[in-house]
């Protein structure tokens, strides 16, 4: 049922930041991948599965499908213009457990949508390059896989767990590095540059809006691969 028409959007805006790519290469035609109408439905669906809160504009997921039959040939067109601009995530808080709260960034259905078309195909070619023992947001793993790999570290006759948390992460990533270590892998600077606007889209809060001029809005569809994608060079420095 759902609709073929939004199969394509993206951008190609020109990136400015340390003139790191060029927003009008089109590379491996990633883009082409990430908006064929398989991919778009694949990301509607997991969209559809996830639910979630609403974003800026209010609209609620169950909304999303008839909002995209009639809208997704515009938006398709918008984008391939490079004249789409994402819309700013809706900021919230929840507490953690050490009582202090957490940060998050909501963004609209739509948006979701095109994140996790981009995720979809990202993730396949950056998988390869991370490290074998992490766990973290990674597709068929988790914490209890990294727990069994601590087992088998004790059973050989390892006795030192070191646990360590970089403070605030998401709120303090170097934005302009993220992009420059995205590029090395991603070719096509439209896709690269999609991600550079979303990154600087912008937050709403308390109806006030805010920029973003560094930091990762934890909430987003594409957040977490992003997330790996950085601390990915930690791993590196790590094992050096």
């Amino acid at each position: 049922m759902e609709h073929e028409g939004y199969g394509g959007a993206l951008t190609e805006q020109r990136i400015t930041e340390n003139n790191i790519t060029n927003a009008n290469s089109i590379g491996d035609r990633i883009l082409e991948q990430i908006l064929s109408s398989e991919n778009l439905n694949k990301a509607y669906k997991q969209v559809k599965r996830n639910k979630g809160a609403h974003g800026v504009d209010g609209m609620e997921v169950e909304h999303l499908l008839q909002y995209l039959k009639d809208n997704g040939d515009k938006l398709r067109e918008t984008i391939l213009k490079g004249k789409y601009s994402p819309n700013p995530v809706r900021r919230v808080e929840i507490p953690k457990d050490n009582g202090k709260m957490r940060k998050l960034g909501i963004p609209t259905a739509v948006d979701r949508v095109i994140q996790q078309a981009i995720m979809q195909v990202l993730s396949p070619m950056f998988e390869p390059q991370f490290s074998e023992t992490s766990y973290g947001f990674r597709p068929r793993r988790s914490g209890h896989d990294a727990i069994k790999k601590c087992k088998e570290y004790a059973n050989e006759g390892y006795t030192y767990v070191i646990d360590m948390d970089l403070e605030k992460f998401f709120d303090v990533v170097n934005q302009s590095k993220m992009i420059e270590i995205i590029s090395r892998t991603v070719k096509d600077g439209r896709v690269v540059s999609l991600i550079n606007k979303y990154l600087k889209a912008g937050a709403i809060v308390k109806e006030k809006f805010e920029k973003t001029n560094f930091g990762l809005a934890q909430g987003g569809n594409i957040s977490p691969l992003c997330s790996n994608i950085m601390l990915n060079e930690l791993d590196k420095e790590l094992k050096r």
